[in-house]
C-alpha cells in the first residue's frame, strides 16, 4: 500500500462530539476522518484561511489496468 502524503495524528474528542461527527458521516456518505476534514475546511474558510491546495484525494475505482501486478 503507497504511503499517504497526508500528516497522520491523534485527535482525543469527547464521545458525544464523534458520534454526531459519525452521524454526519454517514448521511453524506463519509468516512468521520472525511468528514472531520471537510469540516475543517469549511471552518477555516469561514475564518478567511487558505491552506495550500495539496494533491487532490483519486476518488472510485482506479481505471483497468492499472496497479497490476
Amino acid at each position: 500500500m503507497p504511503t499517504s502524503a497526508k500528516k497522520a495524528f491523534a485527535l482525543r474528542l469527547d464521545p458525544a462530539l464523534y458520534a454526531a461527527v459519525e452521524r454526519l458521516a454517514a448521511d453524506e456518505l463519509r468516512s468521520a476522518n472525511a468528514e472531520i476534514e471537510v469540516l475543517l475546511r469549511e471552518a477555516l474558510a469561514r475564518r478567511g484561511v487558505k491552506p495550500k491546495a495539496g494533491a487532490s484525494a483519486r476518488r472510485g475505482r482506479p481505471p483497468k489496468g492499472e496497479n497490476k501486478p
